[in-house]
């Protein structure tokens, strides 16, 4: 879908200023009338190569892979497109059109002294007015002799203004000190960068697994907050499935500010977010949207799909980049309410990059999981799971996850004794929802089960020979990744 360009036609500028009302008017050229308004796009729109153009729309499925396939060239936006451009046309085409249909002669009094003198009055005002204006150009001309345009300053901007609490400039203000930006290397020097934020005082920070995965065994690892000021740091531990890590700062400052965390089982779709990160190696950017989503399962991989990752997620249409990941999601009163992970994208990276960038499809670990995860890798240093100990099938498909006739590497599709056994589940059994929530694969499944912590009871509800059932089940765990 796009749009057509606006603003075909500009008016040109009046050749002189209008005379003034006590003076004899110049005849107009033929065809000439000053009153007349300007066209649409005029003086305060871009001219038309500046016209705004909607990107068409794509309809292909989403491929919820992390990374996101290589994207193919798309067109690039320049700066013109964006507000510099516009802005510098506005200020221009303002400066122009406050002149444009003011030539319109005051017609002399017929007669009466008193209506003479208000009409004299107003006359000597608007002289005055424009002695002043004109005196003022002409000052501000002389200051700045690059190109004769005139310039104006805010008597208050930048660290002079009062933000109030709740504004996004307060609480980035506060969030910000309280995130890193995470380098990691292999021993072979292989790595990238990524995110990262204060989780509590000790010198924990908390990242997703494929940030530091290059560094887990041997590698380089450091952490640079906003200041300026580097730290090399180590791996706590690392959970591939959650895709949730913890590092731990070498010679962590005393002054750290542990970032609040949230309840992200509280937040609602239209919610305002917040996100930070180093989007393409741009440390501490940060940029705002809202939820746009809960509960959305998302499978992400390490490209080579061997190793996987399930979340039920949290959407958002925040820009979130390569180089996001780790990063904090806050709500609006600054709380982290998920950990940036993951970008639905099209196979287009555009601006010369063989990466894909943001469409508005992010998507966030919720805090109340990762919170949990983090924990038991600061306590433990290895993930523990929950589950149902049955194999699911993996397929893509909208009819529910079902449980397989062969379990994994010749094992039982359910554990003997385990908690589906216990419930009665059977190979063949399709579940389609998990207490309330609909299940429509095995992924969803999973990501839906690692919502909640070993031990939880949950009523699944299958279907076995065309017939819907429910049971009861108590959720098993599991230790490490393996």
């Amino acid at each position: 879908m796009s749009t057509e360009n606006e603003g075909t036609a500009v008016p040109p500028a009046p050749s002189a200023p209008p005379p003034p009302a006590d003076a004899p008017a110049a005849s107009a050229p033929q065809g000439a009338h000053p009153g007349s308004a300007p066209a649409a796009g005029g003086p305060y729109g871009p001219p038309a190569s500046q016209a705004h153009h909607d990107p068409g729309e794509s309809t292909s499925a989403p491929d919820p892979s992390w990374p996101p396939p290589p994207p193919p060239s798309a067109p690039a936006y320049g700066a013109g497109h964006g507000g510099q451009g516009y802005g510098a046309a506005g200020q221009g085409g303002g400066g122009w059109g406050a002149g444009w249909g003011a030539a319109h002669q005051q017609p002399a009094p017929k007669n009466g002294r008193g209506r003479g003198g208000l009409v004299a009055a107003v006359l000597v005002a608007a002289l005055v007015a424009g002695g002043l204006g004109g005196g003022l150009g002409y000052t501000l001309a002389r200051e700045n002799d690059s190109g004769g345009s005139t310039t104006v300053s805010a008597g208050t901007t930048g660290g002079n203004v009062k933000r109030d609490p709740g504004t996004v400039a307060a609480v980035v203000a506060a969030a910000l000190p309280s995130t890193v930006t995470i380098e990691a290397a292999s021993s072979s020097g292989e790595g990238g960068t990524g995110t990262g934020f204060v989780f509590d005082k000790q010198g924990h920070i908390v990242t997703n697994n494929h940030v530091v995965a290059e560094a887990v065994d041997g590698g380089n690892l450091s952490a640079t907050f906003p200041d300026g000021k580097k730290y090399e740091a180590e791996v706590v531990g690392n959970a591939q499935g959650y895709d949730v890590a913890v590092i731990k700062l070498k010679n962590a400052p005393s002054d750290l500010k542990p970032l609040t965390l949230g309840n992200s089982d509280d937040v609602a779709v239209g919610d305002s977010t917040i996100a930070i990160g180093a989007p393409f190696g741009l440390s501490d950017t940060v940029t705002t949207g809202i939820i746009s989503a809960k509960n959305r399962p998302v499978a992400s991989s390490d490209g080579s799909g061997s190793k996987a990752s399930y979340m039920s997620a949290l959407q958002t249409d925040a820009s979130i980049n390569p180089g996001n990941s780790g990063g904090p999601l806050l709500d609006a009163q600054g709380n982290v309410i998920g950990i940036n992970s993951a970008i639905q994208s099209t196979s287009n990276g555009g601006f010369g990059t063989g990466q894909a960038g943001s469409i508005g499809l992010g998507f966030a670990i919720p805090i109340n999981q990762a919170k949990y995860v983090a924990q038991e890798l600061i306590e433990n240093g290895k993930p523990v799971y929950a589950k149902i100990g049955a194999s699911v099938s993996l397929e893509d498909t909208t009819n529910g996850a079902k449980i397989t006739e062969q379990g994994v590497g010749g094992t039982e599709p359910v554990d003997p004794g385990g908690p589906a056994d216990k419930a009665g589940l059977k190979p063949g059994d399709v579940i389609t929802k998990l207490d309330d929530r609909v299940i429509d694969s095995g992924p969803t499944l999973i990501g839906e089960i690692w919502t909640h912590k070993p031990g939880d009871e949950v009523t699944i509800t299958y279907e076995r020979g065309g017939k819907e059932r429910t049971t009861e089940l108590t959720l098993g765990s599991r230790v490490g990744d393996s």
